[in-house]
């Protein structure tokens, strides 16, 4: 039976009549046409259905869309609403180049690097860049092949390979992401011995 469900969307409220039990991702592509994630495999395992919710990768394709109820979901579409609203609490953010002002910097690095090759997996792949820049700001190489090898309930996959490119690419959206080094103070030496 269908009900109607209000879910936040990229900051925007959405009322719609689904099925409580409707998997989210149908409800986003279907009825939000939302094109950024995708049906992959179907059983939560392969990472292109993923979304941040309330700031946290999860995947879509199995989990309802009542469950989303009340709380903040993001598709790689509102990525660049989410970066303005955290350059607004930042006053580093203004020496940013214009063009890196319209996407998210993770966005950006996927184009710098010429991350995709097919692209089927891609926005999960920076959905899952987004919350680790989130929690960790200069990450290792081996926390970036963790974040996407070992987080539950499996690894994103890439049938293309590109995961070399994807590492750049994180490496490259955390660079542009860190405040200017000018920006911090550190304790000057000068003078002393």
């Amino acid at each position: 039976m269908a009900n109607q469900l209000t879910l936040n969307v990229n900051g925007v409220d959405h009322t719609l009549t689904v099925s409580p039990d409707t998997p989210l991702l149908y409800v986003l592509r279907n009825d939000l046409h939302l094109s950024g994630p995708r049906f992959g495999c179907g059983m939560m395992q392969c990472g292109t259905c993923a979304v941040l919710i309330d700031g946290a990768e999860e995947r879509t394709c199995l989990a309802p869309a009542s469950g989303a109820v009340g709380k903040r979901i993001t598709t790689i579409e509102g990525l660049p609403a989410l970066w303005a609203a955290q350059k607004h609490s930042d006053p580093s953010a203004e020496t940013l180049h214009p063009i890196q002002q319209c996407l998210h910097p993770v966005q950006q690095a996927w184009i710098d690097e010429q991350v995709p090759q097919c692209g089927y997996c891609q926005s999960g792949m920076m959905i899952v860049a987004v919350e680790l820049l989130s929690k960790n700001s200069s990450p290792t190489v081996a926390q970036i092949k963790d974040a996407y090898t070992n987080a539950p309930p499996s690894p994103h996959l890439c049938r293309c390979g590109t995961y070399a490119a994807i590492i750049s690419a994180v490496q490259r959206a955390a660079a542009v992401m860190k405040p200017p080094a000018a920006a911090m103070k550190e304790p000057s030496h000068a003078g002393k011995l």
